[in-house]
């Protein structure tokens, strides 16, 4: 399997090079040259296997031969080590919930499958040194900065807005030491990715250091997103009847790696982007335009994302037809006063907790019942309690810390900050 870049200017990589380039030379993200939808007979017996094995057979035709079966399926049975239960909110709408890993954010999935790529690939030790280098709108930080301590030649360096993630957070981005350094941007998640990818352009930088990013522009952290779409639908009690995902967007890495799935055959009707205020694609589905825009901040901050960096991913499956796009994709927005409503509408009809990004969701989903009918399953992308300053007081209630909380939140928060490019260059270039 090679990958091309999307801005078709830049030769075809492997998937090794394109996982330790994270963005190819013509600032084009890599795409898979080639996709195969998976054998009917899978999905007609797909409760038949381990989660495990699904995994496998999703990702397999992704690596080809770059990573041995044995090695592959470590790596599988290493990453995908808690669960991923759908439970049940309300009639014909269930929950996905992806915050059982170590940081409790669906981000765990992508951050150990590509933290334990890159171990395999980096085992000679006389690799040269990689720094992974990410910018986070909240949980991307914490996932990564997990996956990879302790890593072997991998430094990793986190860029974030201050003030705009939430306590918990921050500390699972800034409070574990060893190969992990935090920087507190004095700006917006745009202006941390926006410096970032000035860096991977940046020669100065990339002929003294081997740079790679850990966010879903990387194909190692974007596609086992694939995984627990597959394993959701093995769950269903009913698989003849149809099934909408709604996922709660900001980036886009998520709902794509959706949208992979289903080209890989996975019976989906549709998917729902929803968003905060951070309109960017609704906007672009209305009105085919396509406006960037300075992200604004809201109550759910991992999508204050103005600028969708795998939204151009998802164009490149559908082959820029707009048409054939929409078929399989709907996106609604919803303001912060929408998602508290909602955050208590949840609670009183179930008393199930949702954090805002999952209440996002669910009011995609609720959107779009409004005119169709099919069996919903909404992303609860990450544990409430990664938002006590929101869920405590919109549903009066406490949230007790879960051990993987309890284990940083005491942690000394430990950061440099900086506000401008300049900063971020000279720290990369400390000897």
């Amino acid at each position: 399997m090679n990958y091309y870049s999307l801005n078709k200017k830049a030769p075809n990589v492997s998937f090794k090079d394109a996982v330790i380039k994270g963005l190819a030379p013509d600032k084009g993200l890599y795409f898979p040259e080639s996709i195969t939808p998976l054998a009917k007979e899978f999905f007609n017996h797909i409760e038949y296997f381990t989660n495990n094995e699904i995994a496998y057979e999703v990702i397999k035709q992704f690596v080809g031969d770059e990573i041995p079966e044995k090695e592959l399926k470590k790596i599988i049975a290493e990453t995908l080590v808690f669960d991923f239960p759908v439970v049940e909110i309300e009639k014909n709408i269930s929950t996905l919930e992806l915050f059982h890993g170590p940081t409790m954010a669906f981000k765990d999935v992508g951050a150990r499958f590509m933290a334990r790529c890159f171990g395999y690939f980096n085992k000679d030790k006389n690799s040269a040194k990689v720094t992974v280098l990410v910018a986070t709108s909240g949980d991307t930080g914490g996932a990564v900065a997990s996956g990879f301590l302790g890593v072997e030649g991998i430094d990793v360096v986190i860029l974030y807005p201050s003030g705009k993630v939430s306590e918990v957070q921050e500390k699972q981005l800034t409070s574990l030491g060893k190969n992990i350094k935090a920087l507190e941007v004095d700006g917006t998640f745009d202006d941390c990715q926006a410096m970032v990818k000035t860096a991977f352009l940046d020669t100065e930088i990339t002929s003294v250091k081997n740079l790679t990013s850990a966010n879903s522009i990387n194909v190692a952290r974007w596609l086992p997103q694939m995984f627990y779409f597959f394993i959701a639908y093995k769950q269903l009690q009913n698989k003849r009847r149809k099934v909408v995902f709604s996922i709660p967007s900001g980036n886009f890495g998520n709902i794509c790696a959706g949208i992979m799935a289903q080209q890989l055959g996975l019976p989906v009707k549709q998917f729902i982007a929803a968003t905060n205020i951070n309109d960017i694609v609704p906007n672009y589905l209305e009105t085919g335009v396509y406006t960037p825009k300075p992200s604004q901040q809201t109550i759910s901050n991992a999508m204050d994302v103005g600028d969708p960096s795998n939204f151009v991913r998802i164009q490149e499956i559908y082959k820029n037809d707009d048409t054939l796009l929409k078929q399989h994709l709907t996106s609604y927005s919803f303001t912060d006063k929408e998602t508290k409503k909602a955050m208590v509408k949840i609670n009183k009809k179930s008393g199930y907790i949702a954090d805002p990004h999952g209440a996002v969701g669910y009011l995609g989903l609720k959107k779009y019942f409004k005119k169709k009918k099919a069996q919903g399953i909404f992303l609860e992308t990450a544990h409430p309690v990664k938002f006590l300053d929101v869920v405590e007081p919109v549903l009066n209630t406490t949230i007790e810390f879960p051990p993987q909380i309890q284990e940083v939140i005491n942690k000394k928060k430990v950061s440099v900050k900086i506000s401008n490019y300049e900063e971020l260059k000279q720290f990369l270039l400390k000897p």
